[in-house]
């Protein structure tokens, strides 16, 4: 008895989640929607029990469902309960629903009421047709209406974000409008006025377009054919061509730079490179011209250092980089590893080594350049010494491989120096000696050899010693 006791106490039920809300609308400044729920008993619950919210997909589904909400242990204790859930920013649809679960004891909830639900990742007004208020086609054709990207000015391009859709509507009068179709383009064949919203759904947002009103030309009318680009504009030429599209009509001809493209005689052109591009379409009763500058997303950058940099030991140096990429972002490499936190377009250089920045463009073209220099220690070939040498050991360690003398008797000082080998041949005569001696050196005798040296000055005053190479 006692053991069926403890059984049923480690057992909790839990209530139906209750909204505090019945739609869920979410932007990048709100996203906190409050649910509430019970659970009985309060003594049931043990002490590191978490209270776990999912939500289903669009469809009420729960095969796969996200956590929204998930407590700290314990921290939940009595009911009833309220708690603030965040969506995903890939949330979009009119039918999610909500769940509870605790997991000490395990126990879960039925479902809630369904729900409609939306994060808005682009939440402003945008452009569509360059701005451009109306717009004509010939009679029996038609005018194709597209969104801008990226438009002139600030516009935020909802295409710049690829999981939207969007919902064309033709408006009746200043209250009233009808739906049309869905797209990123919309083919009109009907006068009237046009717009286009971001679909969200029941949820109310900023993300709709200019009014554009497009009528049937008459005999005589200049009329204008839209392009659009499948790939955007500019477009990313790293994903490969984009085509580009007009309205249907009975002939085209393609143009670049006021030059008829050869061959290019179809509703479509596809191409890989930026240029002016233009179409004429022919529908018979009128002709309608449309025109594109055309830009790949590709982008620049410089740096402002040389390929190689001297730089002394403790010296430090800033290096800036210009980029014309949107949005982009940075990241510093010395001798190919990583150098944590280097982030930013500028990097001070403290080390010597080959240095490497990458830069990555943050659009609908997610491409990657990268720069690189090098940083060597600059070495004195002058540096202050008091006294001439008379040992050197040219081993490459950096250290004591040269002859290095006074400053009074170096390059400029017009000082004769003359080395001579132990069997009196001259291996050295200069007036222009610059702390370089010996060049190359590869003697491979296991003997230390010596030299002798005789310095002259303009003013007839001469030095006389002895060189030892120490192997």
């Amino acid at each position: 008895m006692f053991f069926f006791f403890g059984k049923m106490k480690a057992q909790i039920v839990i209530g139906t989640p209750n909204l505090e809300f019945t739609q869920a609308c979410a932007n990048d400044t709100f996203n906190s929607f409050t649910v509430n729920f019970v659970f009985s008993p309060e003594s049931g619950v043990d002490t590191n029990n978490q209270f776990i919210i999912e939500m289903s997909d669009a469809d009420g589904d729960f095969s796969d469902p996200t956590i929204v909400y998930t407590s700290n242990p314990g921290a939940i204790t009595a009911s009833p309960a309220s708690v603030d859930i965040s969506l995903p920013t890939d949330t979009a649809g009119e039918g999610y629903k909500l769940k509870i679960k605790s997991t000490h004891p395990v126990a879960t909830s039925t479902p809630s009421v369904s729900f409609s639900a939306y994060y808005k990742l682009q939440d402003s007004p945008f452009t569509i047709n360059n701005l451009n208020p109306t717009a004509s086609f010939c009679p029996g054709g038609s005018y194709l209406l597209t969104i801008d990207n990226p438009g002139t000015g600030d516009n935020d391009s909802p295409l710049n974000y690829p999981s939207l859709t969007f919902n064309w509507f033709k408006e009746i009068n200043s209250t009233t409008f009808v739906f049309v179709a869905q797209g990123e383009t919309l083919s009109v064949t009907e006068e009237g006025k046009y717009f286009v919203e971001t679909n969200y759904g029941t949820c109310t947002s900023n993300s709709f377009s200019n009014r554009v009103t497009v009528t049937e030309a008459s005999s005589g009318d200049v009329v204008f054919a839209s392009i659009d680009s499948s790939l955007g504009n500019p477009f990313c030429s790293a994903y490969g061509p984009t085509i580009l599209s007009t309205v249907e009509g009975n002939g085209y001809q393609w143009f670049k730079e006021g030059n008829p493209i050869s061959g290019a005689t179809n509703q479509t052109y596809e191409t890989s490179t930026s240029g002016a591009y233009s179409v004429v379409v022919n529908f018979g009763s009128c002709e309608a011209t449309g025109n594109i500058d055309l830009e790949a997303g590709d982008f620049t950058s410089s740096i402002d250092v040389e390929s190689v940099v001297m730089l002394e030991e403790g010296e430090s140096l800033e290096v800036t980089i210009t980029t014309s990429a949107i949005n982009p972002e940075f990241q510093w490499f010395l001798n190919d590893l990583e150098i944590p936190n280097a982030t930013q377009n500028t990097f001070t250089v403290t080390e010597f080594g080959n240095y490497r920045v990458t830069i990555t463009q943050n659009n609908n073209c997610n491409i990657t350049d990268q720069l690189t220099f090098l940083v060597e220690e600059y070495i004195n070939p002058f540096p202050e010494v008091e006294n001439i040498p008379n040992i050197i050991s040219p081993n490459g360690d950096g250290i004591n491989d040269t002859w290095v003398i006074p400053l009074q008797y170096v390059s400029g000082s017009n000082t004769q120096v003359v080395i001579y080998s132990s069997n009196g041949k001259v291996e050295l005569n200069t007036t222009d000696y610059s702390n370089n001696w010996p060049q190359d050196y590869s003697n491979n005798s296991s003997v230390n050899e010596v030299y002798y040296y005789i310095i002259t000055t303009p003013e007839g005053k001469q030095k006389k010693g002895s060189i030892t190479i120490i192997k």
